[in-house]
């Protein structure tokens, strides 16, 4: 983790040891450069990363304010880095169908920019929030990316398992949405009525390199699922 990427993460914790709330101020730049001992463009990159995070805001002769007023149980649909730490005060736990090496779809080829002929890992399993199922998600992870995968870091977090066992650098992210209605297999694994509604979101995660490297389709059961979206500009 770089150093900027550190400070990041320790400014969070500050801000959830304190309980800070909207509005409140955090230090001013020079005294975060001393508290750090890093230059002013190390603490101007982490302050840049954290507003797009949508954890702070800056106001030019004002200061820094904490932003983000956080609503226990929702989950961020524009992040990249897998919806356990929105949900971290929740029992998350999962049940894997599927966990196999194959030859992509073709839209997964498509998606994760790769031949028919290469292998992925195929990933099929239930998420459960606190004992109710939350929602039904099939992966697709490039193989020559994602090298090894087994049960154990299936039933965990993928996520961390990339980041922390792989060293890989997540990067971006495409998300597309639709709302429909439940086929019979997919209210079968989530314990719902056939026809019941449903969102559908599609991503494409990228590392920090621009190359993709998970493409997945997850189904979330309506009765356990809240979202949010923090925007950080606005065009009128």
């Amino acid at each position: 983790m770089l150093k900027y990427q550190q400070i990041v993460t320790e400014i969070e914790k500050y801000i959830e040891d304190n309980a800070l709330q909207q509005g409140d101020k955090l230090p001013v730049l020079e005294a975060l450069m001393a508290q750090f001992e890093v230059s002013k463009s190390t603490i101007t990159k982490s302050l840049d990363l954290l507003e797009k995070k949508g954890v702070i805001f800056q106001v030019r002769g004002s200061g820094i304010f904490v932003r983000r007023l956080k609503r226990k149980g929702y989950i961020s649909l524009l992040t990249n880095q897998g919806f356990k730490k929105d949900l971290e005060d929740f029992n998350i736990t999962s049940k894997v169908i599927e966990l196999d090496v194959r030859k992509p779809t073709q839209e997964a080829a498509h998606n994760l920019n790769i031949g028919l002929d290469d292998d992925i890992y195929y990933v099929k399993r239930i998420r459960y929030i606190n004992g109710q199922t939350l929602c039904l998600e099939e992966s697709y992870y490039n193989k020559s990316i994602i090298t090894y995968l087994n049960k154990e870091i299936v039933c965990e977090s993928i996520f961390n398992y990339i980041r922390e066992g792989l060293g890989l650098k997540i990067g971006f992210s495409d998300s597309y949405l639709r709302v429909d209605k439940l086929n019979e297999e997919e209210a079968e694994y989530l314990g719902l009525e056939n026809g019941a509604p449903k969102l559908d979101v599609e991503s494409i995660i990228h590392l920090t390199n621009g190359q993709p490297f998970d493409f997945s389709k997850i189904t979330y059961n309506y009765q356990q699922s809240q979202f949010f979206i923090q925007a950080n500009s606005h065009v009128l």
